[in-house]
């Protein structure tokens, strides 16, 4: 139960003060916390809000379980922004020029996806592993180096195609395309997201009910005491960045697969940072960082109806990014507590062992001396 409670206190304390933060802010400006609050709420019934942010959240989670992935070994891959914008142009790139039937079709734009996001990061993988290069540094740079390529590969003389005032990507036939859901009026879910919830699944069990998974925490742990136990360091943070490039190869793939078709200028970024924050949220948990995602995606889209009655939007975004802090100060909070809370149950136990030890029966009398004999 202890753990359980330590999972939950941390990023529950960070969602209340965002809201309590926010609330002040909105009291202060003369709007109303409640207001705000219904309105948000009232507008997931309205429309294709639902559906909206459940496919956004399909988004979110196959950003957040890549960051997870190598927060699990203590690595801060920054580096999905870049391999989800990558993989997702070139899948869209391979999708429009080769056509196969239907099934075939979308399994080989997936595979391409995730083949060139986990390719993209075994570059910060090889020289972490084997020159010592901080992944922060080495993922920061590929993003920067991924805009270029991508904008690269979309020019007219070598895979784009100029629509308008816009550059795409050939369009990914019907046969390529990810069917969804449709709930007429309400709009479609993605099929990506079941998707989502499978790679969830399979995350659970491969961390928690596999050698692989151990190892790979226990590298993260300490890298000295689980090679020492036998389990490759490097190995293992290879393996690590190259699975978290992998899933992040697969956030692109809801919107281009079920609302796109083709990869264009004007296609979504930021999500790979955002992955961040959920992650800290969810505590690298697959539940928990669904519960991330679909809160960000419920800010993203239910605060657009907060110009209709006087509040400025801007308050969702606020309350994300309070929330990013927060929780990172939420989890110091409740680490150092948890740490004196170990410390006074050692010092009572060893209290009791030593008021036990000085307490304990007196030793037994030696036996009287036996009368002398009569002569």
């Amino acid at each position: 139960m202890n753990g359980v409670r330590g999972r939950l206190l941390a990023p529950v304390l960070a969602v209340v003060f965002a809201a309590l933060l926010c609330a002040g802010a909105l009291a202060i400006s003369g709007d109303s916390p409640w207001l705000a609050l219904r309105t948000m709420v009232g507008q997931v019934g309205q429309g294709t809000t639902a559906v909206d942010i459940l496919n956004s959240a399909a988004v979110y989670y196959f950003s957040g379980l890549a960051v997870a992935v190598g927060f699990q070994m203590k690595l801060f891959n920054i580096g999905v922004e870049g391999q989800f914008r990558l993989a997702a142009c070139v899948a869209a790139i391979v999708g429009g020029l080769w056509v196969l039937p239907p099934v075939l079709h979308t399994a080989m734009i997936i595979l391409v996806a995730v083949l060139v996001g986990a390719g993209w990061a075994s570059i910060a993988a090889l020289l972490k592993a084997y020159r010592g290069v901080h992944e922060v540094i080495s993922t920061i740079m590929l993003n920067a180096i991924s805009t270029g390529v991508i904008a690269y590969l979309i020019r007219p003389d070598t895979f784009g195609v100029l629509r308008g005032n816009n550059i795409s990507t050939q369009p990914i036939g019907p046969s390529g395309q990810f069917p969804g859901i449709s709930l007429g009026e309400r709009g479609t879910v993605f099929g990506m997201v079941f998707v989502a919830v499978a790679l969830g699944l399979g995350y659970w069990f491969l961390l928690g009910r596999t050698r692989f998974g151990f190892d790979l925490r226990a590298s993260g742990e300490s890298a000295t005491a689980a090679s020492a136990g036998g389990v490759n360091a490097r190995r293992m943070t290879v393996l690590a960045l190259l699975l978290s490039g992998a899933m992040a190869g697969l956030v692109g793939l809801p919107e281009l697969l079920g609302r796109d078709f083709a990869y264009t200028l004007n296609a979504p970024q930021g999500y790979g940072f955002t992955g961040i924050a959920i992650a800290l949220l969810g505590r690298n948990h697959p539940v928990g960082v669904a519960f991330g995602s679909l809160l960000w995606a419920f800010l993203d889209k239910a605060a657009l109806a907060l110009d209709n009655v006087g509040v400025p939007r801007e308050i969702a975004v606020i309350m994300q990014g309070v929330t990013v802090i927060s929780v990172v100060i939420a989890y110091e909070i409740v680490r150092r507590y948890q740490l004196a809370a170990e410390r006074r149950k050692v010092t009572a136990q060893a209290s009791i062992a030593l008021s036990s030890a000085g307490s304990g029966p007196p030793p037994p009398s030696a036996p009287p001396a036996s009368a002398p004999s009569e002569a």
